[in-house]
């Protein structure tokens, strides 16, 4: 079954990293965008015959555009398409907008889980990355999350931020055990061009090379240990609380992106809306992107899995065996701890993913 994404485009402050499509806006632009995001699911409606088993509110801050207005977009999604009874619905929220009478709307409205923007427990590491809450909003904000009822909890952590230590990255991971999320994710900064940022990179104290992949390696021990399994290069979850709208991605299977940036992966067809406010209010019709699903997309996703890639699920796929030159390379690799080779399926290891690009192009070059 497909998922269903929508891009929220607003923050009441970018961070200083932030590449993702967003701004500061007013309430009458928030207003409007409701109103497009209502008509986009209507105009798509006919050409939806499945029903979702996933819904995602990202951005941006979904939580600053409001319970009102998230709850009216989940409403008429609810109307023109069909959901399944367990649908894992997702609402991403900084936790300096997320009030207890939000999560109170949003369970009402339907919502059952919510990823909560953390990255550090750490003040100035914090405010070297341009975040506004401190460690205590961040607390309230997953006490209020649980009593208002949404039990499924997921944090970010990044690594590699300026100013992180060993220690300091310690004292990240207890703040965030001790909350007992379902999930979390610990991604690796990456400072990208054109951001405040990357402007000031030559003046930033960022952890080597090195450091960072011990940082990672050291994340997933603890994490682990703490029953939080590593499914994802960059994703941990209990048992059963892996992020089923993120696997449609890792997969490689259809989903539906709604509002400016958001990606589509459609009837075998990738389209995107463009980063432009204004044309998606217009309703200008999202771009081609090409064709999706082919073989060297699917091995690609499927190695960033701890499942990894199998031969049993190539063939189900493209009704044909993994060309044994996969295995070779792979097999070349395997002593040098980069990867597993085992009953047909290929699978990174933790040091694999570290230099997981490297890793899965060469093995795509056997494809």
């Amino acid at each position: 079954m497909p998922g269903l994404y929508f891009h929220i485009p607003f923050c009441q402050k970018k961070c200083g990293y932030c590449d993702f499509y967003s701004f500061a806006p007013t309430s009458a632009q928030m207003d409007a965008y409701k109103d497009a995001l209502c008509r986009s699911i209507r105009d798509f409606a006919g050409d939806v015959t499945e029903p979702f088993d996933s819904v995602y509110f990202g951005g941006g801050t979904p939580s600053f555009f409001g319970a009102e207005r998230l709850t009216a977009v989940l409403r008429a999604a609810k109307e023109s398409f069909s959901l399944t009874d367990d649908a894992e619905i997702t609402v991403e929220c900084n936790p300096g907008s997320a009030s207890p009478a939000l999560f109170r709307a949003l369970k009402k409205a339907g919502v059952n889980r919510v990823s909560l923007g953390v990255q550090s427990a750490l003040s100035h590491e914090r405010a070297l990355l341009g975040r506004v809450s401190d460690s205590e909003t961040v607390k309230c904000a997953a006490e209020n999350c649980r009593n208002a009822g949404i039990e499924n909890l997921s944090l970010d952590l990044m690594l590699g931020i300026p100013a992180q230590t060993m220690e300091t990255l310690d004292e990240s991971l207890a703040f965030l055990l001790s909350l007992k999320p379902q999930h979390i994710s610990a991604y690796l900064l990456k400072i990208e061009d054109g951001t405040p940022l990357a402007a000031r990179a030559d003046t930033l104290p960022l952890p080597d090379e090195d450091s960072v992949c011990d940082l990672y390696l050291h994340t997933a021990e603890v994490l682990e240990s703490h029953g939080l399994r590593q499914y994802e290069i960059s994703n941990f979850a209990h048992p059963g609380f892996e992020s089923r709208h993120n696997l449609h991605y890792w997969h490689d299977e259809a989903y539906l992106g709604l509002g400016p940036a958001a990606h589509s992966f459609w009837h075998g067809k990738r389209f995107f809306f463009p980063r432009d406010f204004e044309a998606f209010l217009r309703g200008d019709a999202p771009v081609p992107d090409g064709e999706g699903g082919g073989k060297d997309e699917f091995c690609m996703l499927s190695l960033r899995l701890t499942e990894g890639l199998s031969d049993a699920a190539f063939y189900a796929r493209f009704g044909e065996h993994l060309p044994e030159g996969v295995f070779a390379k792979a097999k070349a690799l395997e002593p040098h701890g980069l990867l597993t080779v085992k009953d047909g399926t290929i699978a990174l290891t933790k040091q694999g993913f570290l230099v997981s690009n490297s890793v899965i192009g060469s093995l795509s070059l056997m494809l």
